[in-house]
């Protein structure tokens, strides 16, 4: 359309400029905005009219109403593309159209003409090709350009050109909104050139912008110089920190080195010139303090953020940075001197190596230049900075540096009386060294409390006496430097109480109440003494009254309530300004009303990139100039969040602000009256005042209220009585009416505040009724806004069920008022009110909801867009009433349908509007939307909108978007990502479009950032996931980044199994950029990109300002990125793991990659992985490297057993033996931080005992790397050169014993399993010769050969470990039994820290201990000479202390057993200490290691000897086990457990039977002695808690039900059971079958009596054990049950010691009642599983093989076993058959014939029939084969048992039935093999008979010719047949025996 109407645009904009003339500022700015629209769609084609619209847009910059200086700007902006007058002939006219406009600018002004201005500044410095090629233009040169802004930084916009001579006299103020627009557009005008432009001029850009804060003008008051330098740092910090990568950062860093050593250089020149008339020279050195201070805080904070990765910095001698930074210390002006130190202290943070020598060097300085007050003062500064920088370095100081301060303070102080010259500093440094000392916390404060206490008590007068006589003493001079070392003294001792809270026992606060209670008293007398001595002694009075609030204010006022009165009159004087003429306002009211209201205050200004210098633009005094001058102890206290430099206000608002929060920490303790007095003095106050004093007293004093009504809430406690509400209210309601709209604000939030603390409902009716009444009556604004905003508030506080029946009355009043279209402030106020009402009401408002809704959404289609509050509050209702509904707007009702479409539409016109915070309205409403109603939320316009929002140049604005997509990317991240892609696929066919046009465009590599980011979003082939890497290198906003990485985090776990190349590709890209990528993309490529400026859609906002080459970003990613890339990898991993078997399987995924090339597998990428993991580890930055070397530990752990699928025998990770070498060493170089080396431990013992490198030598180069630092462990704790604190090093040994421990556990592992099958390996290597692998492969104990030199000093440091840790594990109230000088590996004074590490690594070194102990048997003993040789002499004392001994005697050896039984004692103690309770988070690791070394102890016979001699120790054990269970579930520690409990039980068993066999040596005659051996004595009870057997039946039944819960009645009784029998699972069936075992073998441990007490449980659980899970099985195996049960029911029947005399009837009717139960429930049912027969027929066998006394001539038992033998017979499985015939076998020759004859009797009829029937059926399968040979086999055995006599009528039984299995010749031809094989069987039988009974088988066989016959043949044809083999081959061997056995043979 644009193109066609192209002709009429002449016309069309005539008539524009006409109506511009004459109409209002709505219709101005719509009509700017037109034009704007019009000359970005004709481009260059609209050059004719651009003088025209130049000059009538240029009056209206300066327009009263805002709204339209922002569309001047924005129109002028767009002119300017084509408008090559505008930056060539009228340059400077728009420089000073600009300035005009920024005078009494608000907020959105600036930010649009600072846009236009540096924009315009920029093209004029490089304009475009295009423009330039049309007409020949003169180009301005860098110099004209910055000497342009320059003028508007330094002198504002008052039409200086014209009268340029008088005003550079230095008069007038600059105007502080000209310079800080300036300041903004400085920003745009570098970031419009871009990275590569400002790395190239950076030189002359710094000494610009260095040059603006030393002009004089620039700091005419001390305040604005402040705000100058805020601005200079501001410019620096957003153009450096954001455009430049981390190599540009390093070059800048040495520009500002060399910027800063010129000046000092200058200022050395003229300090040193004694001529000090030289005024000029002084002056210098002034203005030289704010250059210092902007360069030294940029370099701070450049070297802060690139952390580690500066070391270069420091490390170049040629930069110097070091010795130029610590010269500035010595500069004459405090602030430059306070700047140094604070760069020093990030210096230090961001490499914490240099902490400790840069400590001691500054320690040496001030040691040696005490005598100058520079450098007192200025070292003292600088150690006090690195002090409070500590608590930012992970691994500390050393120890002894906190004795050194406190040595050097202590002088200070002591000598600061010798030298007048001096004492102030002195003094001042002292205090300043012991405030600093506190912040390293209670550890290292402990040690000099005493001392301290002692040097806060003799710096006050002792007495009043005292006090009084001093006043009379002293000249001026002397009271400075009392009344700052008072100061200073009282500034360590809150310092003291704010980081040692631990330490503030009643005894010391009460220590500490001497002093402070004097300084209150001194208070008074102090006007007194200014007044003799001169003001000049009003700054150090303020300084002490500021420490004694902001000391009090952390202090219970408990302890100070004596004091209250006077206390009180002087916080009312501070705040209520009594004494004080100026007229200073309190900073905190902002802080103090709620967060909601900014958009009434306008402290929204907080929330944008331009924080640090819109502050100076705030009401309240001195807002926004802080700086460290102001009060030097802020340089060691920890920085409030978001500030990069802590800025303390100037000491006037800091005192009134401590005053303020002090009486709020009081008030809720005064009494009624008191409060009472104090409400009336304020408002007589108030009352008194006038005009603007007024004003600040009000401001003051509300603050105060509401400080005390916050104090009020929290303690919980009332107002008071009805007088002193009435007061209050009285106050509160007075200032609903001022004109000052902050005081309204501030007395609605008091109101709501009171009736929070009142809470009755009377006083809350009669408040709200106030505000109706005045609202109906009252017309005018103010009254109107200040009631709207206190109902508000009441509903705030009071919450909806409060205040529910005001609620109707509120909502129609507000509703009314917000309709009031003359005053968009009334309908601000109302509407903001309406929401506060909405968000507190909840479901009570459902109500109103839809006449409010038809409300907003005519209020968002009629009121004015330039109005940007009111849409702000319209945003705000809309979203509180999208959270009043709520999850109700999923539903489909009519009423609902359209509270939900009108919701939509409202989101959908905000959204539209033009400000950014209506925006951030918008989104964070459709946010709400999407949680409660998500079908409805149309993603695929949301998400592009919201991508292009992440390059808004509002930070609100981008904090929404990310928020709102962090919330999408939760549920539906693989649509966010799409959608995001295809708008960028839309960019890119516009992008087409428009390419080639200007062949040349400038500032190449130019991005959009924080100030130019309108160039609209830049999605790539990266897609969103790329752009939000992106962003986390130019965001600093903390809240922004943690959002962008919880999106990133839901992204990556939704999508990054499917698309795994993608997502590694993108961390590989950011891993990739370490840091010596180039910093801005290339310059080449610039055609192929190039866009056309002239066409701006406004619909995209695309065009960027000189094209970029798209596919780098600007800046390669900085190590916070990498960091968090690194974790993104082993997330991946993570993920990979739980998704598909084939991600660590290649050949699992070469496969599936075949079937679809689509497949994508982790195991594909290993090459990748390891890479990214190598770049990582190997990188500069120290948080990269613990990231990288956490990724390889988790590659390693995962692929370790990933076998390589062409390499047979070997895995995938062998190939990549090299990389993790290299990875692994530099962490073990001499100077890498402890914790780095500690990880890399780990590393290490997973790679070696991973198993993955299978050549000796290459796991050398490795395990070198562990012996190496062994050998620094052994050095012993005095090492030379200590950089970090004691615990540092404590953690770096014990990681190194820790990573030994584990390679020595898996290397005696591997020679185990290599002792258990010896002989399989050589097999393989002989067979497989050819094979790869055989050759190299390790012989199995290669890794105890690396281990063992080391063993005699590991075994050493080991258990010195161990007792380390017995020790630290003590309760609290066993301290004192601590050695005084500290363990082996760590010191007394870092205790606390170093018990995380001993945490952390005792249990494989337990494991470890164990294992060795083991092995050597014991039989190792410490001889002490030996320890000693081989330790250093600091060791020595630190061994004979674990010794028990005193230094001095010497070391009585001790014996071996004693030396053994302390080592047992240790070791149980440890475990049984720990395995009480596991603490939750402890890793499973820790738990099983534990349990693996009780078991390995408890193998050697010498610790089963120490258990079982002191049962209680044994009972203990098991009890504690027992708890395990109860907590851990997994069954790998129920397996472990059980283990332990056998080996106990075992010790337990050898014990008493060493017992009994002595006792049988002894005496035979004594037998009753013996019978009461083993538990239950005579008696037979067992004792809870003394009895072993008790403990451990307890602790088996647990696990017993806990896998079989039908087994507890209790548990089956209960109505929740259901009676469900899952079948076991494998590890189940195995921990049952282990608990059983032991079981079993429990009775062994008892007495005969107690034997009767535990056999009843016992027997019925294996029983039931046994029916449960005898279940039928398709394969026929035994399940580990029953086998266990079976072997347990053996067991007890043969226990030896059970039958006596007593006991004997017991044990009968046992047994019997046992096999009773196995045989009665076991009757099939339909229901349940079919039971295994042969188990329960083995039962039954056992019982009569094993027990025939007990059961002989029970009839019933005897015919219920016979029915079980007879359906087994019957039985039609075959396995069955067979197996009943075995057990038939063993019962049939029980040697006890009473016992066989009736079964024999029984069953033998039925084997006949049956063996006969198979010449009728013969068998088909082997199984079916076996089953006949068995039954065969029971013949020939009745055959032989039989008496001679019946021999003959046995075998014809036998014969006949043999010979019917016999075939003839042709039959035999055609069988099957089982049949054939069955011939066979028959016929070596049959002669086999014969020859065994002759006479017999003649008889037989005579009787029965036909049979003979059939034989005979039989014979012949088997003869045959073996001569025919005999020709062919040699004779074959036997027939094999039976296929199939018994598992188990239990006989």
């Amino acid at each position: 359309m644009g193109r066609m109407l192209g002709s009429s645009f002449p016309e069309t904009v005539n008539n524009l400029l006409k109506s511009l003339k004459s109409a209002e500022s709505q219709g101005r700015s719509e009509i700017l905005m037109s034009l704007q629209k019009v000359l970005n769609g004709l481009g260059g084609a609209a050059a004719s009219c651009h003088r025209d619209i130049y000059k009538n847009a240029r009056s209206l910059l300066t327009d009263r109403s805002m709204a339209v200086r922002c569309a001047v700007a924005k129109c002028l902006l767009e002119l300017q593309n084509e408008a090559v007058f505008m930056w060539t002939a009228e340059l400077e006219n728009v420089a000073t159209l600009c300035f005009k406009a920024l005078e009494n600018s608000n907020y959105g002004v600036r930010v649009a003409v600072s846009k236009l201005l540096g924009t315009v500044m920029a093209t004029a410095l490089i304009p475009k090709q295009a423009t330039v090629m049309r007409q020949n233009v003169k180009r301005a040169t860098l110099e004209e350009v910055l000497e342009l802004m320059a003028t508007g930084f330094l002198r504002g916009g008052s039409g200086f050109l014209k009268s340029g001579g008088e005003m550079l006299k230095v008069g007038g103020s600059v105007n502080r909104e000209v310079r800080v627009g300036v300041t903004q557009a400085y920003v745009v005008f570098v970031t419009t050139l871009g990275g590569q432009w400002l790395e190239r001029n950076f030189a002359t850009f710094l000494s610009h912008v260095l040059d603006l804060v030393s002009h004089p003008r620039a700091t005419q008051t001390h305040v604005e110089a402040v705000y100058s330098r805020r601005c200079v740092s501001f410019i620096l910090r957003a153009t450096v920190g954001s455009l430049l990568g981390e190599k540009a950062q390093i070059a800048a860093a040495k520009d500002i080195c060399q910027a800063i050593g010129k000046q000092m250089k200058a200022v050395e020149a003229v300090v040193n010139d004694a001529n000090s008339e030289n005024k000029s020279g002084a002056a210098d050195v002034a203005a030289s303090q704010h250059v210092m201070v902007c360069a030294l805080q940029e370099l701070g904070s450049l070297v802060q953020s690139l952390n580690a990765t500066a070391s270069p910095l420091i490390q170049e001698p040629s930069i110097g940075l070091l010795e130029t930074v610590t010269s500035v210390l010595l500069h004459p002006s405090m602030a430059a001197r306070l700047a140094a130190a604070w760069c020093l202290r990030c210096v230090a943070v961001a490499l914490p190596f240099q902490l400790t020598p840069f400590l001691d060097r500054c320690a040496e300085r001030l040691n040696n230049l005490k005598t100058s007050p520079e450098a007192v003062s200025g070292y003292s500064f600088a150690m006090a900075a690195l002090l409070g920088g500590v608590h930012q370095c992970p691994l500390g100081i050393p120890h002894a540096k906190g004795k050194m301060v406190v040595s050097i303070a202590e002088d200070l102080l002591r000598t600061a009386a010798q030298n007048s010259r001096l004492s102030l500093q002195r003094t001042q440094a002292g205090w300043l060294l012991l405030g600093a000392l506190m912040t390293l916390g209670p550890s290292v404060v402990r040690y000099h409390l005493p001392k301290m206490l002692l040097l806060w008590r003799n710096v006050f007068p002792r007495s009043l006496k005292e006090l009084e006589a001093e006043k009379a003493r002293g000249d001026s001079f002397t009271w400075q430097v009392t009344l700052e070392g008072r100061a200073g003294a009282l500034c360590a001792m809150r310092s003291f109480v704010a980081h040692c809270p631990e330490l503030l026992t009643e005894d010391v606060i009460r220590k500490l109440m001497t002093p402070i209670e004097c300084a209150m008293t001194m208070m008074s007398h102090i006007p007194s003494v200014i007044k003799a001595h001169g003001a000049h002694l009003k700054a150090s009075a303020a300084m002490v009254r500021l420490r004694l609030y902001d000391i009090l204010a952390l202090l219970p006022p408990k302890t100070y309530e004596g004091s209250f009165n006077a206390l009180l009159r002087e916080l009312v004087a501070e705040f209520t300004l009594t004494d004080n003429s100026a007229n200073t306002t309190t900073s905190l009211l902002r802080s103090l009303c709620h967060y909601d209201d900014s958009v009434l205050l306008g402290s929204w200004l907080q929330e944008t990139d331009h924080k640090s210098i819109e502050d100076q633009l705030q009401p309240n005094s001195a807002s926004g100039s802080g700086a460290l001058e102001h009060d030097p102890s802020s340089i060691y206290l920890r920085i409030p969040a978001g500030e990069a430099v802590p800025g303390p206000l100037p000491l006037g608002v800091s005192v009134i602000d401590a005053s303020v929060a002090l009486f709020g920490v009081v008030f809720p303790h005064v009494s009624y009256k008191h409060r009472l007095q104090m409400l009336d003095h304020f408002a007589e106050c108030v009352k008194q005042a006038k005009g603007v004093r007024q004003q600040a007293v009000q401001l003051n004093i509300f603050t105060a209220v509401l400080s005390a009504l916050k104090g009020l809430a929290e303690n919980k406690s009332t107002l008071g009585p009805e007088e002193v509400r009435k007061s209050a209210l009285t106050l509160v309601m007075g200032a609903l009416d001022n004109p000052n709209p902050i005081l309204r604000c501030a007395a609605g939030e008091a109101l709501g505040r009171m009736a929070q603390v009142v809470g009755e409902a009377s006083f809350i009716a009669r408040m709200a009724q106030y505000s109706f009444d005045k609202l109906k009556s009252a017309r005018d604004v103010v009254s109107r806004t200040g009631h709207s905003l206190a109902l508000g508030c009441l509903h705030r506080y009071v919450g909806g069920i409060g205040s529910g029946q005001h609620l109707k009355t509120s909502v129609s009043i507000l509703l009314a008022l917000a309709q009031d279209g003359t005053s968009p402030e009334v309908q601000t106020w109302s509407l903001h009110s309406l929401a506060l009402i909405v968000d507190s009401s909840g479901p009570m408002y459902r109500g109103y909801v839809e006449p409010t809704l038809s409300l907003v959404l005519t209020l968002l289609l009629t009121v004015p867009p330039s109005h940007t509050e009111v849409h702000q509050c319209l945003g705000r209702c809309l979203g509180a009433i999208i959270t009043t509904v709520g999850p109700e707007l999923q539903g489909n009702g009519a009423t609902i349908s359209t509270i939900r479409s009108s919701c939509l539409v409202g989101c959908a016109i905000t959204q539209d509007h033009s400000d950014s915070l209506v925006q951030a309205a918008a989104i964070s409403c459709l946010q709400q939307l999407h949680m409660f109603a998500p079908r409805h939320v149309n993603l695929s316009s949301l998400v592009p909108s919201l991508c292009v929002h992440l390059c808004s140049s509002h930070l609100l604005l981008r904090r929404a978007a990310v928020a709102c997509l962090r919330q999408l990317a939760q549920r539906e991240a693989s649509e966010v990502c799409e959608y995001a892609m295809s708008l960028a696929k839309n960019t890119g066919d516009k992008e087409n479009s428009g390419i080639n046009i200007n062949p040349f465009a400038p500032g190449a590599g130019s991005r959009r950032d924080a100030h130019s980011r309108h160039q609209g979003v830049n999605i790539t082939e990266t897609g969103l996931e790329g752009v939000l890497f992106g962003m986390l290198d130019r965001e600093t906003d903390r809240k922004l980044c943690s959002d962008i990485h919880d999106t990133l985090g839901h992204m990556l776990s939704s999508l990054a199994v499917e698309n795994l190349s993608h997502w590694l590709m993108l961390c590989k890209d950011v891993l990739a950029a370490s840091s010596d990528m180039s910093t801005a993309a290339p310059l080449g490529g610039k055609d192929e990109e190039s866009e056309k400026k002239d066409e701006m859609d406004d619909d995209t906002m695309f065009t960027t300002l000189g094209e970029e080459d798209k596919s780098k970003p600007s800046v390669a990613p900085r190590w916070a990125t990498r960091v968090f890339a690194a974790d993104c990898l082993c997330r991946i991993i993570m993920l990979c793991e739980n998704a598909n078997k084939a991600h660590f399987d290649l050949a699992l995924a070469r496969l599936a990659r075949l079937k679809n090339p689509k497949n994508d597998f982790l195991v594909l990428h290993l090459s990748d992985l390891i890479r990214m993991a190598f770049m990582a580890a190997t990188d500069h930055s120290n948080q990269l490297r613990m990231a990288g070397l956490q990724a390889l530990e988790d590659i390693i752990k995962k692929f370790a057993s990933v076998p390589e699928p062409e390499f047979p025998g070997h895995v995938i990770l062998e190939q990549y033996q090299a990389n993790v070498g290299a990875a692994l060493r530099p962490a073990f170089s001499q100077d890498t931080p402890s914790d780095i080396t500690a990880k890399a431990c780990q590393v290490c013992s997973a790679w070696i005992g991973s198993g993955v490198v299978s050549d000796l030598n290459d796991l050398r180069r490795v395990h070198n790397l562990l012996v190496s630092s062994l050998d620094k462990v052994q050095a012993g704790k005095g090492s030379s050169s200590q950089l970090y604190r004691e615990s540092a090093t404590t953690m770096e040994k014990l990681a190194v014993l820790k990573a030994w421990a584990e390679v020595y556990v898996v290397a005696m592992k591997i020679k185990k399993e290599a002792e258990t099958k010896p002989k399989r390996v050589l097999k393989s290597t002989e067979e497989d010769e050819d094979d790869f692998g055989t050759v190299d492969e390790l012989p199995p104990d290669s890794l105890i050969t690396l281990v063992q030199p080391e063993l005699p000093a590991l075994s050493r440091l080991w258990l010195a470990a161990l007792k380390d840790y017995a020790l630290l594990t003590l309760p609290a109230e066993f301290a004192t039994q601590l050695p005084p000088d500290g363990g082996a590996f760590y010191t007394p004074e870092t205790i606390d820290t170093a018990r995380l590490h001993y945490r952390n690594s005792w249990a494989p070194i337990l494991h470890a201990v164990a294992l060795w102990l083991n092995s050597t048997g014991f039989n190792v003993s410490e001889s002490t000479e030996e320890t000693a040789a081989a330790m250093p002499s600091s060791q020595k004392r630190a061994t004979s202390i674990m010794l028990n001994q005193t230094p001095g005697t010497p070391p009585a050896t001790k014996s071996l057993p004693e030396i053994n039984k302390d080592r047992m004692h240790l070791i149980l103690g440890v475990s049984i200490q720990f395995l009480c309770s596991p603490r939750p988070e402890e890793p499973v690791e820790h738990v099983t290691s534990c349990l693996q070394a009780l078991h390995t102890l408890l193998d050697s016979p010498c610790a089963r000897i120490h258990i079982a001699e002191d049962q209680l120790l044994g009972v203990e054990l098991l009890s504690v086990l027992h708890r395990l269970l109860l907590t851990w579930d997994p069954p790998s520690v129920q397996l472990l457990v059980t283990g332990v409990v056998q080996q106990i039980v075992r010790a337990a068993q050898d014990y008493l039977q060493e017992k009994r066999n002595t006792l049988n040596e002894d005496d035979n005659e004594e037998k009753e002695n013996r019978v009461a051996l083993g538990e239950g004595g005579a008696s037979g009870g067992l004792v809870p808690g003394k009895s072993l057997v008790f403990a451990a039946m307890e602790l088996l039944m647990f696990i017993l039900v806990r896998h079989m819960p039908h087994l507890s009645s209790k548990v089956s009784d209960s109505p929740s059971h259901i009676a469900a029998k899952s079948h076991l699972s494998e590890e189940s069936a195995r921990l049952v079958a282990a608990t059983i075992n032991i079981l079993s073998e429990l009775p062994s441990l008892c007495s005969p009596a107690g034997c009767m007490t535990i056999l009843p449980t016992i027997l019925f659980l294996i029983t039931r054990v046994l029916k449960e899970t005898a279940v039928k099985s398709a394969d026929n195996q035994v399940p580990p049950p029953v086998s266990a049960a079976l072997q347990g029911i053996k067991t007890i029947v043969t226990l030896p010691t059970v039958k006596t005399d007593e006991t004997q009837k017991q044990w009968t009717g046992l047994i019997r009642s046992t096999l009773a139960s196995i045989l009665e429930d076991s009757q099939p049912e339909a229901s349940k599983p079919i039971l295994d027969e042969v188990s329960i027929l083995t039962a039954i066998a056992l019982f009569l093989w094993s027990a025939s006394t007990e059961i002989i001539g029970v009839q019933s038992l005897q015919n219920g076993c016979m029915n079980r033998f007879r359906s087994a017979l019957n039985s039609c499985d075959p396995w069955v058959q067979a197996k009943c015939y075995q057990l038939l076998l063993s019962v049939f020759q029980h040697t006890n014939r009473a016992l066989s004859t009736p079964y024999i009797h029984s069953l033998a009829p039925i084997m006949v029939e049956k063996l006969k029937a198979v010449e009728r059926s013969r068998p088909n399968n082997n199984l079916e084969l076996l089953a006949v040979q068995e039954g065969i086999k029971v013949l020939e055995t009745l055959v032989a048992l039989g008496e001679e006599q019946n021999r003959v009528q046995l075998l014809a039984l036998l014969v006949p039935t043999l010979i019917s299995y016999l075939l003839n010749e042709n039959a035999f031809a055609s069988a099957s093999a089982a049949s054939k094989d069955l011939h066979e069987f028959a016929l070596q039988n049959l002669m086999h008979i014969g020859p065994l009974y002759p006479r017999a088988f003649k008889t037989v066989m005579g009787a029965a010719p036909e049979l003979k016959t059939r034989l005979e043949t039989a014979v012949r044809a088997s003869q045959a047949s073996k001569a025919k083999a005999a020709a062919r081959q040699p004779p074959p061997t036997v027939h094999s025996t039976p296929t199939i056995k018994l598992k188990t043979s239990f006989f």
